[in-house]
């Protein structure tokens, strides 16, 4: 079994962290320093290799791509994690507090129940390619998976029913016949959304149909993916796969959601407005990318960050470090929680009824500082239907006006109206007074300017 035992995560007393003599509260080889982790594979020229037969040099190549991946990304994730027993832990809107010992229980079904998606090696070319692995390049897509695989839970099994209710990868090798039809049938579901992100041409949130959709991007195999495009390959993902049930994906334009445009894609009443009260919307998943600081992550924005992670309708964020991509579900004091995508598993065929799900849960959480996290990243929200949208509209409105009134300016904005409402004078007035804004000198100094990707900087 790829997985950790749940007895990896260490839980210590108030007491005991006295004691620890400054030291943090994770081992630093779990929150990946030290360069372990470096986000683009060396030797990334076999991606040119394109529309030509494999020769003996790319044989060779690949066979020692694959055993340095094997060696590289092969023992990362199993490394301890420590957790305050009197400091709450949040996890996707659920507050756990570990000096309660039933906490510390459901706390550990809950985290390993999530879907885990990392690097796969061995699987079937991508196409005009020699790659048969992302591993050192497609973090980022995996950390986009992983927050479209839970839009996907909540969307099919609702929230309650995407925690503790699943089976956790300790309990997988129980006989099938002591769980109810209920569960059976949750298994069944939970099967078929871990199927949708195969790595085989035909699944359609794979490996393969995204780095197809990235083309259009200017993007190809082995390039490096920033949270922002992959924000827009998961939107042509879910418009183009029919399997996804009634589930729209909205992504914000300059750090802004204009709930008008929200509306309009989520409804499905041709005969009503997107606003009246009988109309029938679809589900919506709601990214917002958007850069937190300049070269670094500014401080300023963490208590924020907490505040949306602790929304029932928040699914996560996709970012990490420079280059590192990883997928942050909670939190527990100055520390974001989260799922790393960097471990290199075996292709697993999915169309095997039964397959093993062991290698996509992860029973071994961990953390990292906020201080160490990238500025560039995409939060994810989900609403179901009209009134949960008004109700993260509100919710957000508070959130996001609470830091502004502390002389903190907005992550981003919710405003009336759609895109085109808003004439262009008006949207470069905009663009340019959040840019002067974002450049303003912090504690840290003043912001640079980004390298990475097309951002407002906050």
């Amino acid at each position: 079994m790829n997985s950790v035992s749940p007895t990896s995560v260490q839980y210590l007393s108030q007491d005991e962290l006295r004691h620890s003599d400054g030291r943090q509260l994770f081992n630093p080889r779990s929150s990946s320093q030290g360069g372990n982790y470096p986000g683009l594979f060396p030797g990334g020229g076999a991606a040119r290799s394109q529309h030509s037969e494999p020769d003996e040099v790319d044989k060779i190549k690949s066979k020692l791509f694959s055993v340095w991946n094997n060696v590289k990304y092969g023992w990362t994730v199993k490394t301890k994690t420590n957790f305050s027993k009197l400091s709450p832990v949040y996890l996707f809107g659920h507050i756990y507090r570990f000096e309660r010992e039933e906490d510390v229980e459901c706390f550990q079904k809950d985290f390993a129940s999530r879907i885990w998606l990392t690097y796969r090696r061995e699987f079937q070319q991508l196409e005009g390619t020699m790659w048969t692995t992302d591993c050192g390049w497609g973090c980022m897509l995996r950390s986009g998976q992983m927050l479209l695989a839970q839009g996907l839970v909540v969307h099919f099994l609702g929230r309650g029913e995407s925690t503790a209710n699943l089976r956790g990868p300790w309990e997988l090798q129980a006989p099938r016949h002591t769980c109810s039809p209920d569960e059976l049938e949750k298994e069944r579901y939970h099967r078929k959304i871990i199927s949708w992100f195969a790595d085989r041409p035909q699944a359609p949130f794979g490996i393969h149909r995204l780095v197809a959709l990235g083309h259009s991007s200017g993007k190809k195999a082995g390039d490096w993916y920033g949270p922002s495009i992959v924000a827009h390959i998961i939107r042509k993902a879910v418009d183009c796969c029919s399997e996804a049930g009634n589930l729209a994906v909205y992504v914000s334009q300059d750090c802004t959601v204009y709930k008008d445009d929200v509306a309009n894609l989520a409804n499905r009443s041709k005969d009503r407005t997107a606003w009246d009260p009988a109309a029938e919307w679809k589900a919506v998943i709601i990214l917002v990318p958007m850069r937190l600081g300049g070269e670094t992550f500014n401080p300023a924005y963490v208590d924020c960050v907490k505040e949306l992670l602790r929304l029932d309708f928040c699914i996560g964020i996709i970012g990490g470090k420079p280059r590192h991509s990883l997928y942050f579900v909670g939190y527990q004091d100055d520390t974001l929680l989260f799922l790393d995508p960097h471990y290199c598993q075996l292709f697993v065929d999915t169309t095997k009824e039964n397959f093993p799900l062991e290698s996509f849960h992860c029973n071994s959480p961990r953390k990292t500082a906020f201080s160490k996290v990238d500025p560039s990243c995409t939060i994810g929200f989900y609403v179901s239907h009209r009134r949960e949208f008004e109700g993260l509209c509100v919710e957000l409105t508070q959130v996001l006006n609470s830091a502004a009134a502390k002389e903190k300016y907005p992550m981003f904005s919710i405003v009336d109206g759609c895109a085109q409402d808003y004439g262009l004078e008006e949207l470069c007035s905009r663009f340019s007074q959040q840019t002067v804004q974002g450049q303003r000198p912090s504690k840290r100094g003043r912001a640079k300017k980004a390298t990475t990707e097309d951002f407002v900087v906050l």
